[in-house]
Parts: C-alpha cells; sequence; structure tokens
C-alpha cells in the first residue's frame, strides 16, 4: 500500500467540493467555524474556488472539480484533502482525474463519505492509497470536537489507535442544527449486533468499502478493480465495512446479491455494516433480516449496527489499511493497522 505521509502540525489542509458544493447560509458558517477550529489546532488550511458554489447538485462542472481536486493533489504543502460535503454526482468527475499521473505523485490523506466513497474506495482499489472514509469538514465545526472527528486526524497522523464504539448515537438527523457550533444530538444507545458469528466476532484483514449506494455505480465499470485488488491481498483477508443512505431492505437484498455474483466476497473474513440511515423494510424484512439472508451461506462473521457512516457518531475508518474488529455484548472495537 501507498500511504501518505503523516499529518502534522503546520501542514496544510485542502477543502474541495468534488461533489456538491456548500450553499446554505447555516452550513457555510459551519464551514468557517470549522476552518477556524482547524487553524486553532495549529494547521493551515486552503479551499478550492468551488467549494461555496452549488447548481443542480453540483459544485461545477465535471471537468472544474476534476481540475481543482488534481490541482490540491499536485500542491506539495497539501497533506490532508477534506471534502465539503457529499451529495450524487462526484461519479462525472471520475472520468476527468488523471490516474496516470496520480499515480507519479507523493499520495496524501483524502477524507470524506458518501458519495465521496468515488475517491475513496478507487484510489484504495486502484491505486493502492488508503484514504479515511470520516467525516467532511463541516462537522469540525463543533466544539469540543466529537472523539470520532480528533480519531480521523490521530490515524492521518500516523498513529496506529484502538477505536471503541461509541455509547450513543444520533437517532433523530438533522444536517442543519440550530447552532453552527452544536455537537452531535446523541440520544439512542449504540448496540452492535452480531447477525452471523455467535456473541464474540472477531475479524482481521484489509478493509475496503464505503456507502453502498455510491459504490453501485462503479461496480462493472472500466473502474471496477475489485477482483484483481482481493486476489492481490488475499492471503491478508479482505474485510468489506458497507453502509447505506437511502434504500429499501429489497434494494440492499439485490444489490448484495450482485456483489456475491461478482465474487467480491472472495477471501472476505467479515463483513461489518453501519448503521443506515434511510432505510425501508419492505415486505416486513429489516435491515439485519435481509444482511443475513443474503449472506448467510458465506460462512463468516458479519456485523451490523456498527458506528460507520451517516448516522453520527461514525468511526473513522482507513480505507485500505488492516484492520482487527471485534464484536461482543453490543460493543466493538476497531483497531488500525498502517500497513
Amino acid at each position: 500500500m501507498n500511504y501518505p505521509e503523516p499529518l502534522k502540525k503546520g501542514d496544510t489542509i485542502g477543502i474541495c467540493a468534488p461533489s456538491s458544493g456548500i450553499t446554505d447560509i447555516h452550513k457555510i458558517k459551519r464551514l468557517e467555524f470549522a476552518i477556524e477550529t482547524l487553524k486553532s489546532i495549529g494547521y493551515k488550511v486552503i479551499e478550492t474556488e468551488s467549494v461555496r458554489k452549488g447548481e443542480k447538485g453540483r459544485s461545477a462542472s465535471a471537468k472544474k472539480r476534476a481540475k481543482e481536486f488534481m490541482e490540491l493533489l499536485e500542491n506539495d504543502d497539501v497533506k490532508l484533502i477534506i471534502s465539503a460535503t457529499g451529495g450524487d454526482f462526484l461519479c462525472e468527475m471520475i472520468d476527468y482525474l488523471d490516474f496516470d499521473k496520480i499515480k507519479t505523485l507523493k499520495p496524501k490523506w483524502f477524507q470524506g463519505y458518501s458519495d465521496n466513497t468515488g475517491i475513496s474506495f478507487l484510489f484504495n482499489t486502484i491505486l493502492e492509497i488508503p484514504t479515511m472514509y470520516a467525516q467532511t469538514i463541516k462537522d469540525y465545526a463543533m466544539i469540543p470536537l466529537h472523539k470520532s472527528l480528533t480519531d480521523a486526524l490521530e490515524i492521518e497522523s500516523g498513529k496506529e489507535i484502538v477505536q471503541h464504539s461509541f455509547d450513543l448515537y444520533e437517532k433523530d438527523w438533522n444536517p442543519n442544527g440550530t447552532n453552527p457550533r452544536d455537537a452531535y444530538n446523541l440520544t439512542a444507545k449504540v448496540e452492535w449486533k452480531n447477525v452471523i458469528g455467535g456473541e464474540r466476532v472477531t475479524m482481521r484483514g484489509r478493509s475496503i468499502g464505503g456507502c453502498l449506494d455510491s459504490l453501485l455505480c462503479y461496480m462493472g465499470t472500466k473502474y471496477d478493480n475489485i477482483v484483481n485488488y482481493i486476489e492481490k491481498h488475499k492471503e491478508e483477508g479482505i474485510i468489506w465495512f458497507l453502509e447505506c443512505f437511502e434504500m429499501g431492505t429489497a434494494d440492499l437484498y439485490r444489490y448484495l446479491w450482485k456483489m456475491k455474483h461478482l465474487g467480491y466476497f472472495k477471501y472476505c473474513t467479515g463483513i461489518i455494516f453501519g448503521r443506515p440511515l434511510f432505510i425501508r423494510d419492505d415486505y416486513d424484512t429489516t435491515f439485519n433480516e435481509t444482511v443475513k439472508e443474503i449472506l448467510e451461506d458465506l460462512n463468516i462473521p458479519i456485523i451490523c449496527d456498527a458506528d460507520i457512516g451517516h448516522v453520527s457518531p461514525q468511526m473513522a475508518i482507513v480505507n485500505g489499511a488492516i484492520l482487527k474488529i471485534t464484536s461482543e455484548n453490543g460493543k466493538g472495537t476497531v483497531e488500525t493497522v498502517l500497513r
């Protein structure tokens, strides 16, 4: 794996908008407070031209988004790139990224989730550059910073930490909140569920995954290098981490069926699912029931309702690192090994 240099105080963090931009006044305030917070910690911060722009779900044209992203990659001062937000159309700009040029550059950390899976996942599976599946820039506005936010920075600084499942999660999602510096509204008890594998589940392997809604876009295209990737890392084993933004359980069943038949779960040592944000229980079947029904014949441990993805807080998951995961009595740990 081509790991980026560890992030250090005094380094520059670049903010870009490869999918949507930030135009809402409240969210712009969060962006500004987030920049202020990162500067107070000791980092320099720059943002690309289109971060505060938006039209029809895009911050700019596909070519311009790719150009701005490449500019940050080519800027030697920038050591970490954090996405402004998610969206729906990041896939458009992938066609304009110069993958051959990226291979010649020093790798650097990229952080984001949801639609940012397009960069996070492809950088891992095509370029073997690990990426950070974690919060976008706006969450860094809160005071004090939630541990999940500082954990991401710790790992990007080269530290191999053990993350523990959180006590509470944000059940009622409010993307705007009332105050730009509001912390997460943590009201519901976190409870990891071992859907397959018994009372105590353990798994170890090279991580691969992201937002399932976004991953579907790349499966079967010229950007799909999954089979080659897992074949290369078969001796280490593969851990899939997956989470959903919005879909029905019938959709979930079909998508996981497709992944099985494409051979994506070969050499898989376990799968961990984050809490879905918007899920529709089609045919009176729940998310966890669907996962068990379609994946039970893999005979590998499967965890659901983990602290990954859209339902905050989310653990900082490195796409491409070795993960050691345990789950027992509703609680879990994720150890990240950067090799």
